[in-house]
């Protein structure tokens, strides 16, 4: 059966990587959205859909905005894949470096390879919506002195030619990303795996030691707290919301934690309970 999987940016782009890697061996229809929002749209109006959204890189950090669409979209996570990022220089076949004069890019793809840009200062830097769709642009228009910093599938799906490889500053450089899906369809598809991560969200009172209870209780659990995120509430001054995930070994007593830290909480949502991902290795040090 076919997997229909919503993402932000055009064929090519690290979502679609990132889906292909996360189904691998399955049948996978790529379905393209401009933005973020559109995924989740796409998945309301298409409840068979899943969708895919990047949610923290190891150098650029968390992208707050898709916390938020994630919390009020009701959808929930069902898994996780964590993505080793590795720039390219793309550009039409036949062009040199001395040829082209300036390069493409989404910003955070840019300052991943700000080393890089030093060194070529015949090439100007220009911020673009998304990495492939720089890609795509150049090939349709047969755009000469321009590049594009993508990934090697859009290079190769646009019939660019790579100019340079592996451009990007950082070698650690990783993005995680969440797979999502409406309730029905992923409490089906979770039906029969071991879950041992979950990401939460809440809101605690504004009062001394409120976040400190919290934590002690996870930790009285033996919960391993792997990340904690605060986003401020809009109207709200100085109120927060406190994204966290968690792993576990034992889905018992992780959800007797959860039960002992509702009362402390106010707003509590569990955005997903999945499988961690793994770490890719990474080819330079493997």
């Amino acid at each position: 059966m076919t997997k229909k999987i919503a993402i932000q940016g055009v064929s090519g782009a690290f979502h679609e990587i990132a889906a292909r890697g996360y189904f691998e061996g399955e049948n996978v229809e790529i379905v393209c959205c401009a933005t973020f929002k559109d995924v989740f749209k796409a998945i309301d109006n298409d409840e068979s859909l899943l969708g895919i959204i990047a949610i923290e890189n190891t150098i650029a950090g968390s992208l707050l905005q898709n916390h938020n669409l994630l919390r009020e979209s009701g959808c929930l996570i069902i898994g996780e894949y964590k993505l080793r990022i590795s720039h390219q220089l793309a550009a039409l076949p036949g062009q040199e470096m001395d040829d082209l004069h300036e390069v493409y890019s989404h910003p955070i793809a840019l300052m991943q390879c700000e080393d890089f840009l030093d060194a070529h200062k015949n090439l100007r830097a220009v911020e673009s919506d998304d990495t492939a769709l720089s890609a795509k642009e150049i090939a349709e228009n047969k755009i000469t002195g321009r590049a594009a910093i993508c990934s090697r599938l859009a290079a190769e799906l646009y019939g660019l030619e790579i100019i340079a490889e592996g451009i990007e500053t950082n070698k650690r450089n990783f993005t995680r990303f969440l797979i999502i899906a409406k309730p029905d369809l992923a409490y089906k598809m979770n039906r029969q795996i071991a879950l041992n991560k979950s990401t939460l969200v809440f809101t605690l009172p504004h009062e001394e030691g409120s976040l400190s209870k919290v934590l002690s209780i996870l930790s009285f659990y033996h919960m391993n707290l792997t990340k904690i995120q605060s986003l401020p509430i809009l109207g709200r001054e100085w109120e927060y919301q406190f994204y966290i995930n968690l792993t576990f070994d034992n889905y018992e007593r992780y959800r007797q934690s959860l039960e002992a830290i509702k009362p402390l909480t106010k707003e509590f949502q569990i955005l997903g309970e999945y499988r961690e991902g793994k770490t890719p290795e990474d080819p330079q040090t493997a």
